[in-house]
C-alpha cells in the first residue's frame, strides 16, 4: 500500500528526482531524497502546508529542488531508479532521512541546524534535517 497516492507518472517524477539529487551518494543517497520528498508529500506542515502529492512537492516553488532547474533532472526515469522511488512510495524509510523534510550539499560539515531545523545525520554528501514533532506531528506517524 502507497503512503502518499500516486500515478505512473509520479512514480517516473520522483525517480528523476531522486536521481538527479543523489545518484553520486548510490541506491541509498537516492533512497534517503525519495524519504525526503515523500514526507514533504504527506505532512501538510511548516514549508510544505500546500503540498499534497508528489508533483508539488517536485516543483514547489519557492522551497522546491534544485534538480528541477538543471536538465540532467529532464532525463527518462531508469527501472532501476523506478524501483527505488516505488520502495520510498510503499513507505520504505532510511536513517537519517526517515524523518528529514530537508536535505542539501554542504561544502564542510553538517551544521547542528540548518533553517532553525535539527540535524540527523549525513549520508556521503548530503546532511539531512527534520522538523521537531511539535511542528510536524505528521511525519513521525506509521503508515
Amino acid at each position: 500500500m502507497a503512503v502518499v497516492a500516486h500515478t505512473e507518472e509520479d512514480v517516473k517524477l520522483l525517480a528523476r528526482l531522486m536521481r538527479a539529487e543523489a545518484e553520486g551518494d548510490g541506491q541509498l543517497g537516492m533512497l534517503m531524497v525519495g524519504n525526503t520528498g515523500v514526507n514533504r508529500a504527506r505532512s501538510a506542515c511548516i514549508d510544505f502546508k500546500k503540498v499534497t502529492n508528489i508533483r508539488q512537492m517536485v516543483y514547489q516553488s519557492p522551497g522546491g529542488f534544485e534538480a528541477t532547474q538543471k536538465g540532467y533532472f529532464y532525463q527518462a526515469a531508469r527501472p532501476q531508479d523506478i524501483e527505488l522511488a516505488r520502495r520510498v512510495l510503499k513507505g520504505e524509510r532510511f536513517h537519517p532521512a526517515e524523518f528529514s523534510l530537508w536535505f542539501f550539499r554542504p561544502a564542510a560539515e553538517c551544521p547542528a541546524q540548518w533553517f532553525n531545523q535539527w540535524n540527523t545525520g549525513r549520508y556521503k554528501a548530503h546532511c539531512f534535517y527534520k522538523p521537531t514533532s511539535e511542528d510536524c506531528p505528521q511525519v513521525y506517524s506509521t503508515f
